[in-house]
């Protein structure tokens, strides 16, 4: 949806290669666009594999593309569309940090900590996922996040009781706790959560682990799941000297009250989103999409809808005679 409404505002069509767990999620929305009054076809579901994506993208009659999906996807979409010579958007993974610094909020940054984590059961790719603390509030900021954390309850997502859901598949899961396994061997320290309960379903338990360093694989990683890594900063600069140290630069959160640390982090750290004193949120009225291994482009707002369109220019002249000196220039 994100693509297809300004695209189709635009006077684009658009073909829809879905993920090929929802097929019928997929197909809904082309019956969304068709109740909605646009031409029949403006918008398609295609029911093919990831095999045919290549042939579909060499199509003359495809002349962009955008992907929402992993960096791996990412790097072979914009391969292809490069050898075509076809623009491409692509909104890609995100490892975003959440900053704060001895005069924030605390309390209410801890609250708002555990919902970016755990929304849509830390599924999603602008949750905070890296928590930078400054170490004079470190120890106080952690022990009410934990809290937090701790607090929300895990069950079926059908019900009004439930905060946190399971993950999507079981291989998401898998991967989750070998990320988690991998830095508790080598000497991280899990404060809550940490362990998939028994029994039938593909659940994760909030979870919070501290005392990290470079040699894990949580450092580098994005993880896809309600885990929550939580460093020390001894300053500002080391604050955003972590905050930086990742392949990722999708959305970022700042959470202070001094307004020269705040415009430091608005213009220091390497993101596409710096939200200051709240969670990083995607809102249709402002530009959306990253930097480095997290793509490039914009979806949503004025940025949005012109990704797909090509600027033209226009020269018209008067109709009299032709300007022979400009005509040889």
């Amino acid at each position: 949806m994100r693509f297809a409404a300004p695209a189709l505002m635009a006077g684009n069509t658009g073909l829809l290669k879905h993920a090929s767990n929802v097929p019928q999620t997929a197909l809904y929305l082309g019956e969304l666009f068709t109740r909605a009054g646009f031409p029949a076809g403006a918008f398609q579901t295609l029911l093919v594999g990831s095999d045919a994506v290549e042939t579909i993208l060499s199509d003359p009659r495809v002349r962009a593309a955008t992907l929402t999906g992993s960096e791996n996807a990412g790097r072979s979409i914009a391969a292809i569309a490069g050898r075509e010579l076809k623009k491409t958007v692509l909104e890609l993974g995100g490892s975003d940090p959440f900053v704060v610094l001895p005069t924030a909020d605390l309390d209410r940054a801890a609250q708002v900590a555990a919902t970016s984590r755990c929304q849509n059961n830390g599924q999603s790719c602008i949750a905070a996922k890296r928590f930078i603390v400054h170490t004079d509030v470190y120890d106080q900021f952690v022990d009410t996040f934990v809290a937090h954390m701790s607090a929300l309850t895990v069950g079926d997502p059908m019900m009004d009781t439930t905060d946190v859901g399971p993950l999507a598949t079981r291989q998401g899961r898998e991967d989750v706790q070998a990320q988690v396994a991998d830095a508790a061997g080598r000497g991280a320290t899990v404060r809550c959560g940490g362990e998939a309960p028994a029994g039938d379903g593909w659940w994760y338990p909030p979870t919070v682990i501290t005392d990290l360093s470079p040699g894990m694989r949580m450092f580098t990683e994005e993880v896809f799941g309600p885990v929550a890594a939580v460093y020390r900063a001894g300053s500002l600069d080391e604050a955003i000297d972590l905050a930086n140290a990742t392949s990722y630069g999708l959305g970022a959160n700042a959470w202070t009250a001094d307004e020269q640390e705040q415009q430091r982090l608005v213009d220091e750290l390497e993101a596409g989103a710096v939200f200051v004193n709240g969670m990083v949120t995607s809102y249709p009225q402002l530009p959306f999409g990253g930097v480095k291994n997290s793509g490039y482009g914009r979806e949503l707002s004025s940025a949005g809808i012109r990704e797909f369109c090509n600027l033209k220019a226009v020269w018209v002249g008067d109709s009299g005679e032709a300007d022979v000196d400009s005509a040889t220039e």
